[in-house]
């Protein structure tokens, strides 16, 4: 069984309750951070703003 099986779904907008939660929050954030900084740093393509502009154009 997957350990996301096991695992409750979480709560938007409720506080942790123990420091397990507040430690796994933390090992996650950083976790994350480790892995995407580099690409939130990274330009958006122009071809991609390219495409959202011309969907806000269509959409008014």
């Amino acid at each position: 069984m997957a350990l996301k099986d096991r695992c409750p779904p979480r709560q938007p907008g409720k506080k942790s309750t123990g420091k397990s939660d507040d430690a796994f929050e933390l090992w996650l954030r950083r976790g994350l951070h480790q892995l995407f900084d580099d690409v939130t740093k990274e330009p958006v393509p122009e071809e991609l703003l390219r495409l959202i502009e011309e969907d806000r154009k269509r959409t008014k």
